[in-house]
Parts: C-alpha cells; sequence; structure tokens
C-alpha cells in the first residue's frame, strides 16, 4: 500500500493532485486507514494514471467521473467508453497537429536566427535593421 505522497511520486501528479482526484470519486479503489488517510494499491495507481492521461488529453474532471462510473458498471458500458474516447482521441489528434505546426515554425525561425548568426543572412527581423537593409540592397 502507498501513501499519497509515494502515489504522487509514481505518477508524476502532485499529492494535491492525488487528494483532489481521490476526493472528487475518480479513484475507486482508494482505501482508508484506521486514521482515515489514504491508502492506495496498485489498482489505485493505474486509475491515477488513467486519470492524468485522459485530463492531459482535455476530458474534463466530470467527463472522467462519468468515465470511472461507467468503467464500474462493468462490460455493458463498453460503447459508451469507446465513444467518449473516440471523441477525446479527436481533439487529441487536433492538438497534436496544432503542436506539430508550431514546432515547424520553430525550427524555421531557428535555422533563419542560425543563418543570420553564421552571416549568411541580413537580420530582417530587427525592425531596426530595415533601413540598412534598404541601403545595401
Amino acid at each position: 500500500m502507498y501513501t499519497v505522497k509515494e502515489a504522487a511520486m509514481m505518477t508524476g501528479l502532485t499529492p494535491h493532485a492525488v487528494r483532489f482526484y481521490t476526493d472528487k470519486g475518480l479513484v475507486p479503489s482508494v482505501q482508508r486507514d484506521a486514521n482515515n488517510i489514504r491508502l492506495f494499491d496498485e489498482d489505485s495507481i493505474n486509475w491515477l494514471f488513467g486519470i492524468q492521461c485522459l485530463k492531459q488529453s482535455g476530458m474534463p474532471i466530470e467527463v472522467i467521473k462519468h468515465y470511472v462510473d461507467l468503467c464500474l458498471q462493468g462490460d455493458d458500458t463498453l460503447p459508451q467508453r469507446c465513444e467518449l474516447m473516440l471523441q477525446y482521441k479527436d481533439a487529441a489528434q487536433a492538438q497534436l497537429e496544432a503542436a506539430r505546426k508550431r514546432v515547424a515554425y520553430l525550427e524555421e525561425k531557428t535555422m533563419h536566427y542560425q543563418e543570420i548568426l553564421e552571416r549568411r543572412r541580413p537580420d530582417t527581423t530587427n525592425p531596426g535593421n530595415w533601413s540598412k537593409i534598404k541601403q545595401n540592397a
């Protein structure tokens, strides 16, 4: 059994997030000792990993709670769970594409600045140099 701190270290979550998720009912396997201290088993750690992934995909806490409830209801809810994953997979794909575009833009700018630093291109990124560039053209 693991404490909140240990569960947080294992999952990369903060202790505050671990407590928040358990308070919201997202970790159904969490247990309490005689002093009402949260105790996490391997199933609890798996729930935390799953919650973390769903949250990072943009799924709101209320929807994650609905997903947890569906999981607890059993195999009859497989179609609904699949549909939820498909909805958020599409959103995650859009986020991924946007991130790829940002990386491509930064790569292009980095190459541009490297060419400037290597004196293979004038510094056209600085408006203070534009009049000098026009004079030399």
